[in-house]
């Protein structure tokens, strides 16, 4: 997926800081013309079309997110239908997302590694069990390690790992307890900068 973005998405977490990164081996494109496509395809992007770039910024956050679809759609749907701008809507939505909060908050290495222990239980929110990665949540809702997960390896060695690790500033965050906190919705600024959600609601939009 990195190599078809032409960038690192970092979907992998700590590999991709390393040498066994993919993507430092091949970062050419996928597929029998990548290698060979990938010079061409250099020389053509002053024609590349509205279409194109519009659809390579919505797979980009699809990807980056890990969103099937037709889910990454009904964001778009349900951002269509608040107040504010659609873009920044769409991006608040896919950040207040469990798994990613999860993430955010130092918990995990990678959005992916987040879903897995968001499906396997090993969180609650609000004070309840919880195992869907979908879910999103508001000002005000917290995110707290399930006491019977605590006695396993990974959460016992995780205080030293997340406390390595910076959380945003819309996210309050006790890592010796392994919780956390939406304190407010993110800005912009504060939401990954090479994703442009302009492009996204165009694509969408011409639907």
């Amino acid at each position: 997926m990195c190599r078809r973005e032409g960038e690192k998405l970092f979907l992998k977490g700590e590999r991709c800081f390393t040498p066994k990164c993919s993507f430092e081996k091949r970062s050419f494109a996928p597929g029998m013309h990548g290698k060979t496509g990938s010079r061409s395809t250099a020389g053509r992007m002053g024609r590349e079309s509205d279409f194109a770039r519009q659809l390579r910024a919505k797979q980009k956050a699809r990807r980056i997110y890990g969103i099937l679809e037709k889910q990454f759609r009904g964001y778009y749907e349900t951002a269509l239908g608040h107040r504010g701008l659609t873009g920044l809507n769409l991006l608040q939505l896919l950040e207040a997302r469990l798994d990613n909060i999860v993430f955010r908050l130092g918990y995990a290495s990678s959005r992916a590694q987040a879903r897995v222990l968001v499906t396997h239980g090993h969180f609650v929110v609000n004070g309840r069990r919880i195992d869907v990665p979908s879910m999103i949540l508001k000002e005000g809702d917290e995110v707290v390690l399930r006491e019977k997960s605590r006695g396993l390896t990974y959460f016992k060695e995780l205080p030293d790992f997340a406390e390595k690790r910076t959380s945003p500033s819309w996210l309050g965050r006790d890592h010796k307890q392994i919780s956390g906190k939406v304190s407010r919705m993110p800005e912009r600024a504060e939401i990954d900068g090479s994703l442009n959600e302009q492009l996204i609601v165009e694509y969408y939009s011409r639907r």
